[in-house]
Formats: structure tokens, C-alpha cells, sequence
């Protein structure tokens, strides 16, 4: 596959991952919506009817609107019109080569594009990792626009908040020298480790493939889901890898005066005045967003409701696409 390099008119490197990359993804067959943002294509999936409630999908890191394909489906079938954007960086959107674009006041403002642009409302948010503060920041700064939130093993940085080990090994691994940086994607790519979360590998596997190139055998459905994660970066460069590698580091740890800690604090604050219906819908293996910090935020409000999924992980859209339609169905009616 050829790489081409492009600029954008304000001079911004990008490269565009081809069409064919997406071909044959497991229950992926969206038919692909562009918006341009600062120059660079924003993709997103838009379907289901258009005189239906909306339901706005967010991934988060190192994931794309693949992710929430699952229930896609399931919210479709409900009636419901379902649009899931992929991040610049991310998915069939434009990978902008120099990491210093990257800000996630950037990705916010692309949705709030997105969401202007398309000029939606009685809009559901399912938010999950960063798309937490990107999403929840929609719902905070233009809250006539939306009706209910689904929060799903994400969080908003404030002073209270505890960053737990694991966030904080994750990370360090993204830091130079860490595991993630060094190997990603030379000898570790983004499908191979979306395969530790999802349950088709463990851990002590990813030591195997970064030492020494094992990769462990996977079924064919296994293999699918592990070249749809793949799709959007495999074969272009390790310059199209810098939308994944920001994300971690911009991970507000111990840096409370920094931008995003500190509109994330002020939309937390904000927030806390929702009165609105709130779901929780929460993966219970999670040791980023651990099920105390998801209780713990859910406690704030009288009307939210919280159900645990004892035996999912951080994506649990991936995993537990299904059961999260079903328990926001009987929590929505």
C-alpha cells in the first residue's frame, strides 16, 4: 500500500487511510459521512432514521467507531438514528503526522462542529474513556441539545478524583521508553492489543509479541476483530500513530493547571447540575475506571441509575454491545 502525504491549505501533514483498509470489517458495513475540520476529513456513520431520537456514539483510545458497532445495531433496530464519529487520528478520519495538533480542546471542538453542523437534538450520549470528557463536554456546554447521557467506565478529572495504578501504568507505557511507545506499531500494533481487553489474549502475551514476535494463535472471529482495530493505521507509517499516542499523554496526572484538568473540573462542576435522566452502565473488570469510582460518581445524582457488568472490561461496547442496548432500553422506557 502506497502512503500518500498530504497537506492541508493552512499547511497541516496528514495522511488518509485508503478506502480499502475498511473492507470486509466484521459488522461493520456503515456507509461512510465526511465533514472537514481545520482542513482534515472528520468521518462518521450516520445511520438509522433521520426523524428518529439520536443517539451519539464516542470512543476513546486506541479505538474508532468500530468499537460501538454492536450497538449500533441494537439501537437501530430500536428506532433509533445512531451517529459515531471517529476522532481526527482515529478510524477513517485524517491522521494529522505532527503529534503537537493533537489537543483535546481540538477534538472537542470537531464534535461540537459535528453536532452543529448536523444541528442535532434529543440526543442520547453514550460515552466511554476519553470520549467521556470530549462528549460530556457537549452535554455541559449545550445541554438543550441533549435529553439523557449513558456514561460507560470513563471519568472527568476534578480535585477529588483518583487516578488509580492502572491509568497511571498506562500512561507511563506511552511515555518514551515505555512498553507502548517502543514497540507500537514496529512490533505491536493497536489490534494485538485490543485483543488483551476483549478477551482473546492475555496479558503475558503481549511480553511474548514485543520480546520476541510470538503472537499467539487466534480464532477466526478473534482475527477479524483484531484486523478491524488495525484497519485504520496498518501499513501507514508510524507518523499516523500520533492521534493514539497524545491521548495517554494528555491524561491530566498530576497536572491540575493544564487545560484539559481544567475544563474537564469545569465541566464536572457543571454537570452536577444535571437533572435530566443519566445512566451507568459499567464494566466491572475495569482497573482504570474502577466500579468504586463509577458508584462513587453516579452517587451524585438522585436520578441515575447504575448497573454493573461484572465481567466486562474497559470495552465494553466490544464485548457487551448487546446487554448495553438491553439495559438502556429498560432503563429509557
Amino acid at each position: 500500500m502506497t502512503i500518500e502525504h498530504r497537506l492541508t491549505e493552512t499547511g497541516v501533514p496528514f495522511v488518509r487511510t485508503p478506502d480499502e483498509a475498511f473492507e470486509g470489517l466484521p459488522d461493520y458495513d456503515f456507509a461512510p459521512s465526511y465533514l472537514t475540520f481545520e482542513g482534515l476529513r472528520l468521518h462518521y456513520v450516520d445511520v438509522g432514521p433521520k426523524d428518529r431520537p439520536v443517539a451519539l456514539l464516542m470512543h476513546g483510545m486506541p479505538t474508532w467507531s468500530f468499537l460501538n458497532r454492536h450497538i449500533i445495531h441494537g439501537l437501530v433496530t430500536a428506532g433509533y438514528r445512531c451517529i459515531a464519529a471517529d476522532h481526527i487520528g482515529f478510524g477513517r478520519s485524517d491522521k494529522a503526522t505532527d503529534p503537537d495538533w493533537y489537543t483535546i480542546a481540538k477534538h472537542t471542538a470537531a464534535h461540537r462542529m459535528l453536532i452543529e453542523a448536523l444541528d442535532l437534538r434529543d440526543v442520547t450520549l453514550f460515552v466511554q474513556d476519553w470520549g467521556g470528557p470530549i462528549g460530556l463536554a457537549q452535554a455541559a456546554d449545550m445541554p438543550e441539545r441533549f435529553s439523557r447521557l449513558v456514561i460507560m467506565n470513563t471519568w472527568l478529572h476534578h480535585d477529588a478524583f483518583v487516578y488509580s495504578p492502572a491509568i497511571r501504568n498506562w500512561q507511563a507505557g506511552w511515555r518514551d521508553g515505555g512498553v507502548f511507545r517502543s514497540n507500537v506499531p514496529d512490533r505491536l500494533t493497536i489490534g494485538w492489543f485490543m485483543m488483551i481487553p476483549t478477551g482473546h489474549m492475555a496479558a503475558r502475551d503481549l511480553y511474548g509479541i514485543v520480546q520476541g514476535g510470538a503472537f499467539p494463535p487466534l480464532s477466526a472471529q478473534a482475527e477479524a476483530v483484531r484486523r478491524g482495530y488495525d484497519a485504520p493505521h496498518s501499513g501507514m507509517g508510524d507518523a499516523a500513530y500520533n492521534g493514539p499516542r497524545q491521548f495517554p499523554l494528555s491524561i491530566p496526572i498530576d497536572r491540575p493547571q493544564i487545560e484539559t484538568a481544567l475544563t474537564q473540573a469545569r465541566h464536572f462542576k457543571q454537570l452536577l447540575g444535571w437533572t435530566k435522566p443519566i445512566h451507568f452502565i459499567w464494566g466491572g473488570k475495569d482497573g482504570v475506571f474502577t466500579e468504586a469510582w463509577g458508584r462513587e460518581w453516579a452517587a451524585h445524582y438522585p436520578q441515575a441509575s447504575f448497573d454493573l457488568i461484572p465481567e466486562a472490561d474497559h470495552f465494553l461496547q466490544e464485548t457487551h454491545g448487546a446487554e448495553i442496548v438491553r439495559i438502556f432500553r429498560s432503563r429509557s422506557t
